[in-house]
């Protein structure tokens, strides 16, 4: 029966038209087994695999956009059911291979002690950096073509942020953790601090169970939220949150926002951070995610100081380079703000900074982008 099932399937819905029917001999189950080990093999963390029913995520997500909280990510509405329903997607498609892929390269402690520095940049862990988009989707091909070599040709399509895919309820489905109050996928071994990829594939592998939620009466990410962008246990108003602020808005921060914003220039990590499962997290083994150019420990004030040529040197390679210079330079004209904002003046050296974050932010008062303009202008009002 389960074989005739595929035959069916695959004739109503074949993924590729160049491909040929998979040996009708594979034990299913046992090459289930197989990919695990060969995505602990290339370097994955844990794999697990679903189906492609996501119609009671289809329903929350679809609400999510009615109600705006997406913000100007218009991409996130822009391909109508194909984020929900594999099979527009890719057609063919009746599972979906989920993988993990571990990040976080500082100690925890350190992340939270750079928030109370103000003249250090914060940049989440993620994007400090080699950006993940590549190598996620490389290693994921790998495995597609070491699945190849073993049943043939197949149908399968490999995903990383590259397409319409919602990739945390597939993951929750498929095991690899749960959805947390702060939207984030939490893992009951490891935490938070990880990639997600996936394969869609026609091949009829084992499903896993989904994850069940650990999260109990803990709201440590909804009280950590600097601008209580997470509105209510799992639901996130993009509008407010920091990483959106930082990243995908692309014109002027709301001004209530920025002061809330402090030394955060790319990015926001305090979910996670204050996350009790991520005492689980390890640090990752990956060479290519630690710090590139001391973006670990850069201040507020070399970030600024960036031309535009040394930004793009600098970001070469990293998530960072995606925003461009005029939106780097607009984020670290707020925290440069909120750092006159708080800085009283005290000390001689404090004295020293407020006169250093003055001079760099009145170098660039006269900028050609209006957006570096606007954001200059605020900040230099926060001293006053």
């Amino acid at each position: 029966m389960f074989i005739h099932h595929y035959i069916i399937e695959y004739i109503m819905n074949p993924l590729t038209t160049d491909k040929t029917l998979p040996d009708m001999a594979i034990d299913f189950s046992e090459l289930t087994q197989d990919i695990r080990q060969w995505a602990l093999d290339l370097g994955f963390q844990q794999l697990g695999i679903t189906d492609t029913n996501l119609a009671a995520y289809e329903t929350r997500f679809n609400d999510w956009l009615a109600q705006g909280h997406h913000g100007e990510m218009d991409y996130m509405s822009a391909h109508g059911d194909k984020r929900t329903r594999a099979q527009q997607l890719v057609p063919g498609t009746i599972r979906v291979i989920s993988v993990r892929l571990d990040y976080l390269t500082q100690d925890i402690n350190k992340c939270l002690a750079k928030l109370d520095m103000g003249h250090r940049a914060y940049i989440s862990d993620y994007a400090i950096g080699r950006d993940y988009h590549k190598m996620v989707r490389k290693r994921l091909q790998k495995l597609s073509v070491r699945i190849e070599q073993h049943v043939g040709k197949f149908g399968y399509r490999v995903f990383c942020d590259s397409a319409p895919v919602l990739e945390k309820p597939l993951a929750e489905k498929s095991g690899l953790g749960w959805i947390g109050k702060h939207t984030n996928l939490i893992n009951k071994e490891a935490g938070s601090w990880y990639f997600l990829g996936e394969i869609y594939t026609d091949l009829p592998l084992d499903i896993d169970k989904p994850a069940e939620n650990h999260c109990g009466s803990c709201d440590a990410c909804i009280q950590a939220c600097p601008t209580d962008a997470i509105i209510g246990p799992y639901q996130l108003d993009a509008r407010k949150c920091i990483s959106y602020l930082t990243i995908e808005l692309k014109g002027s921060i709301p001004e209530d926002l920025r002061p809330l914003l402090g030394n955060r220039i790319y990015g926001c990590d305090d979910c996670q951070l204050v996350c009790p499962w991520n005492r689980f997290a390890q640090l990752s083994v990956e060479a290519d995610f630690k710090a590139r150019h001391q973006l670990d420990e850069i201040s507020l004030l070399q970030c600024f100081s960036w031309t535009e040529a040394e930004f793009n040197q600098y970001t070469e390679g990293s998530a960072i380079r995606r925003i461009g210079y005029h939106q780097w330079l607009r984020n670290v004209a707020v925290a440069l703000g909120n750092t006159l904002g708080k800085n009283a003046g005290s000390t001689e050296k404090e004295n020293e900074n407020i006169k250093a974050i003055t001079a760099a932010l009145a170098e660039k008062s006269d900028h050609d982008s209006e957006i570096v303009r606007e954001h200059v202008s605020w900040a230099l009002k926060q001293s006053s």
